[in-house]
């Protein structure tokens, strides 16, 4: 296996971390960023979990003129499972709203401080949170999608796949139980495999930043040992799907755009053949584009995924009623 060297993986996460935060900050001052936020109110840093630390916030984006309850969405950031938050993906809160949505846009706990599942739990009580408080705000968990891109991917189809199969860790028992399951889930560009960062570091192809950024990323998420591989299932969200454990209610339909440049494109056409064997409904949507290439909200591409994902969400929550 190729090892890229850590100095490589520490200047790359360094790198990342302050150009996109740097980017998120000036792409707010972009002309459609600021038609985005027109008509749109945000109320900010409320708790989901007791204490309401930082991590245990989220953002709620609603249209200022709402007539009924909307349907909601509860949005996971990506950023490799240890940098970015819900302040950082503010154009998803903004992007759903203006088009109808209730979203609750949520931080949770970052790796490698703390590592998996950490993130898992906290999206799941999140989700636990929405569905009981939702209606609070207007938002209608009887048509209810969770979203996310690259590790928020990997976190929706995580939640989709605790509650339709039984499961045995706690968090993953708990949103079996609610009475609320989504109906739709966006899972763009994901990172939907952390155990097994090889099959990227093997490809001489990828640069080696990259390849150092997917081994830091998967390396600070997953403890070093395992001695019991299940105990991390959920960490692989596509190895699951891939697998034969039956499912005891139906998996919602997934939406599923990437980028054709992403370094990660692979993990969505595993998706794309396991959602196809297992008879889920969903969608897969190729882009002229790199990683996360749709949060650059004014480009040509984007704005081509977010109308093929309006139209996708139309027709789950159609379906739904």
């Amino acid at each position: 296996m190729s090892d890229p060297r850590p100095s490589v993986a520490r200047l790359t996460s360094a790198a990342l971390k302050y150009g996109l935060n740097a980017f998120s900050r000036f792409g707010g001052l972009h002309p459609v960023a600021r038609t985005w936020r027109r008509g749109i109110e945000v109320i900010r840093d409320v708790a989901y979990q007791p204490g309401g630390g930082r991590a245990h916030r989220l953002d709620i984006y609603r249209p200022e003129v709402r007539r009924g309850p909307l349907p909601a969405m509860l949005y996971i950031h990506g950023g490799g499972f240890r940098i970015l938050s819900k302040d950082t993906h503010w154009m998803f809160g903004y992007g759903f709203a203006q088009r109808g949505w209730v979203v609750f846009n949520i931080n949770y706990r970052l790796a490698p401080q703390h590592r998996f599942p950490a993130a898992i739990e906290d999206a799941a009580a999140a989700l636990e949170w929405v569905a009981a408080n939702a209606a609070s705000y207007d938002g209608d968990v009887s048509r209810l999608a969770i979203g996310g891109e690259s590790a928020g991917a990997n976190l929706a189809l995580s939640l989709a796949i605790a509650g339709a199969m039984p499961r045995p860790e706690p968090y993953a028992q708990r949103v079996f139980a609610l009475p609320t399951r989504p109906s739709a889930i966006v899972a763009a560009c994901g990172l939907l495999q952390v155990s097994q960062p090889e099959r990227y570091l093997d490809r001489a192809e990828l640069p080696e930043w990259v390849r150092a950024r997917i081994q830091a990323v998967c390396r600070g998420y997953l403890p070093d040992d395992s001695g019991d591989p299940d105990r991390f299932a959920l960490a692989d969200p596509l190895r699951i799907l891939e697998g034969e454990t039956p499912v005891e209610r139906p998996l919602p339909p997934v939406f599923a755009p990437c980028g054709r440049r992403d370094p990660l494109a692979d993990d969505t056409r595993r998706l794309a053949l396991a959602l196809e064997a297992r008879g889920v409904p969903a969608q897969t949507e190729w882009y002229d584009g790199h990683h996360a290439f749709h949060a650059v909200i004014w480009s040509d591409e984007a704005r081509r995924c977010w109308a093929d994902q309006d139209a996708f969400l139309l027709r789950a929550m159609a379906a739904t009623r």
